[in-house]
């Protein structure tokens, strides 16, 4: 009779299972599975896998696959579902990619179904070269766009993992990038859990994340892949977290060599294991055979990080028949199919901010159009399509190309790249600004401009990504860089129309073009159909109904310190000074009208809801979007200004109402205190509803002045 070994028994749970087969390894084999590149063990029928593997915004780094709008454009959009949606596109493509690989042995690199996204830091402030990488600044939006892209990665089967997500870095990381490996990242309590916390709290509570991944700086003194306070006291203890934890690539090697906390790698591999980092992106953990032996690291806490990771493969089906696992059923012909084309030039569209449009300058008409000029160095550069962390897609649509595309033979198009993105002149041997006599010829031959600027992921990026310009990855400024500038100003001097499209991934200062330039589009990094998308915006194909999910600062001047984490004067909820364009804002090609509003309640209690509903009809003559925003103020002193607590997106035809309703529970009335916990004050609470933030400005551009209701809570008690 044969030996039953319980690893291989699928009745029985994943974690059972996994301590069966941890029990079985010697103390070599567990130590070489804590890292990335996990090798296989023969005689336990265990294959090699490997952790690393990236899908921000579609399968990145393995080959062809649909490359989405970058994370803050999908932000963009205020839109859960499509969040939701996307991921599930990609989660189907890492399967496909994942079920080719097995077939043809390739267990390398990015070949793998546990992918390092989402990156649900928050953008605290706009020179940091990642920020694009995010959700944006607000706590709220980036955890709902958070466990919503966790949910389509991981899927909704009742036994297995389509993917395993990772919420990273945890946590308070924002830069800078140059000294990221020294850091130490100095915030209060209230800070740490008012701002820098929610998101991860939401993944791992709400969307279930499977992985959470450590940053590379400390937190008030601690490395974060080593922290016990983070790891330990916040992430398992507090929040109940049950999946593995893993370092960010090479950090653990940083507590000895930069963040000098320990003083060898063994030490600092103890420092890791002990506080609950289970997986080593990076081959370090190799000396946990040296802090084993040396008593630093008790055997049974390895036992603990390997299982988790085991349970993490287990849930994946990758110790299962492979006929009992639904996902192994998915086949190539589903990366980059033509619903997943379609998918990406919707969540596109949805990713366009309008900024300004004087007196309704857009949509073009095309029918009064006999020429058109397209002007500027992001008009036709695939780098700005994308991002980082991005796949190869078999097709771009640059700008230029999609506005050609869109108009076809018919109407001419005038081209010129304008000048450099940041260098002064575009030929080796060409004197300064060696485009500016074309680009008066262009403006001299078009009836319309349109003028493409920005950034591209050479300029803001990671520390370490090749070719970034600013060598760090941030940006010195929220200045267009170059040339940029005088350009756009030498195109208004025409006296033509003048349409300018900024294709970045991160706010910039532009208030000049904001007093002279007619109409401003943001298009983030559009993804790979994005010039496809801008083109059908701009000639009035469909309404624009992306908002900022960013704060656009006018100057530098007004942000503090770029190493000071403290919150005061930074993002919406604490800036002080009026914003060039403010978060939540977009404009529409259409109008909206909210009636009916109304909000449940005089009192805020502690374990109840408070319902805020409205009638919202689209008053004008296109389909369009609108996004129902609810904001809370707490009238107290320190409070942030307000807060984004729900939001609602809904499509409508011209002359169609519907009625939205967002429940708001108690918490979003509590603030945390200086000890981290969250509190129903004794306070007057302002209500806000609109299609926009409450402040002046916002009131300014939109012509919209949100609905508010005053209500009170007659205690301060802690809300559980």
């Amino acid at each position: 009779m044969a030996e039953y070994v319980a690893y291989l028994d699928e009745t029985i749970s994943f974690e059972e299972r996994a301590k069966d087969l941890v029990s079985r390894m010697t103390l070599e084999e567990k130590v070489f599975q804590t890292l990335f590149t996990a090798p296989a063990i023969e005689r336990l029928g265990v294959k090699a896998y490997n952790w690393w593997n990236e899908a921000l915004h579609g399968v990145a780094r393995a080959g062809v696959a649909t490359v989405f709008p970058q994370a803050i454009g999908l932000a963009a959009t205020f839109d859960e579902d499509l969040l939701e949606e996307v991921a599930d596109a990609i989660s189907t493509e890492g399967r496909a990619k994942f079920n080719v690989s097995q077939k043809y042995n390739d267990t390398g690199i990015y070949k793998g179904l546990t992918f390092w996204s989402p990156n649900v830091n928050i953008f605290r402030d706009p020179r940091w070269g990642r920020g694009h990488e995010t959700y944006g600044e607000d706590p709220y939006l980036s955890s709902r766009m958070g466990v919503r892209f966790i949910k389509g990665i991981q899927g909704h089967h009742d036994k297995y993992l389509k993917a395993a997500a990772c919420a990273k870095h945890f946590a308070v990381h924002s830069g800078p990038e140059d000294i990221r490996h020294s850091f130490n990242a100095v915030v209060s309590v209230q800070d740490l859990y008012e701002t820098y916390l929610p998101a991860f709290k939401a993944c791992v509570q709400e969307a279930e994340v499977e992985a959470v991944m450590g940053a590379y700086n400390r937190t008030n003194g601690e490395p974060c892949c080593g922290s016990k306070r983070l790891l330990e006291d916040i992430l398992r203890d507090e929040w109940g977290f049950k999946g593995h934890v893993t370092s960010d690539c090479w950090a653990i090697k940083d507590f000895h060599e930069n963040h000098m906390v320990t003083s060898t790698p063994t030490e600092s591999v103890a420092l890791a294991m002990n506080n609950g980092c289970d997986l080593n992106c990076g081959s370090i953990y190799g000396h946990l055979l040296y802090a084993i032996r040396d008593g630093l690291v008790d055997e049974k806490t390895l036992d603990e990080a390997v299982t988790r990771l085991v349970t993490t493969r287990m849930k994946l089906g990758l110790f299962d028949n492979p006929e009992a696992v639904p996902f192994n059923s998915i086949g190539y012909e589903q990366v980059d199919c033509n619903i997943h084309k379609e998918l990406n030039l919707k969540a596109s569209r949805k990713s366009i901010v309008l900024l300004k449009n004087e007196n309704s300058i857009l949509p073009l008409d095309k029918s009064k159009l006999k020429t058109v000029g397209v002007i500027g160095p992001n008009a036709n550069n695939r780098k700005a399509l994308v991002g980082n962390y991005e796949g190869t897609a078999s097709e771009y649509i640059t700008v230029l190309e999609g506005i050609k595309d869109y108009l076809g033979e018919e109407i001419r198009v005038y081209y010129s790249e304008g000048c450099h993105l940041y260098k002064e002149k575009l030929q080796g041997l060409g004197e300064k600004n060696d485009r500016l006599a074309e680009v008066r010829a262009v403006c001299d031959m078009s009836d319309v401009v349109i003028a493409c600027f920005g950034l591209d992921p050479g300029l803001e990026g990671e520390e370490g990504d090749q070719g970034n310009e600013f060598a760090s990855g941030d940006k010195p400024n929220l200045n267009l860089p170059g040339l940029q500038g005088e350009i756009i100003q030498e195109i208004y001097k025409s006296g033509k129309p003048v349409i300018l499209v900024l294709l970045s991934g991160s706010a910039l200062s532009i208030p000049w073009e904001d007093e002279h330039i007619p109409a401003i589009i943001q298009g983030w990094y559009p993804g790979a159909q994005g010039g496809r998308a801008i083109a059908e915006m701009i000639f009035g194909e469909f309404s624009p109904e992306g908002k900022l999910p960013i704060t656009f600062y006018r100057t530098t001047e007004e942000l503090p310190d770029f190493t000071d984490y403290n919150m005061i004067n930074r993002t919406y909820r604490y800036m002080k000074k009026e914003a060039l364009y403010p978060f939540g804002y977009g404009l529409s090609y259409t109008s909206f009208e909210l009636s009916n509003i109304s909000i449940s309640g005089e009192e805020i209690l502690p374990g109840q809801e408070i319902v805020c509903s409205a009638d919202i009809k689209n008053t004008g003559s296109m389909v369009g979007a609108e996004t129902l925003q609810v904001y809370v103020k707490v009238n107290k002193e320190d409070a942030p200004n307000w807060q984004l607590k729900g939001l609602k997106k809904v499509t409508l035809n011209p002359g169609e109402q519907k009625t939205i309703a967002i429940t708001l529970k108690d918490e979003a009335f509590g603030l945390y205190d200086g000890n981290g916990k969250l509190m129903l004050n004794e306070a007057e609470y302002v209500i806000y509803i609109g299609t926009c933030q409450p402040d002046a400005r916002s009131i300014q551009l939109t012509g919209q002045k949100p609905y508010h209701k005053v209500l009170h809570s007659h205690k301060t008690v802690e809300l559980s």
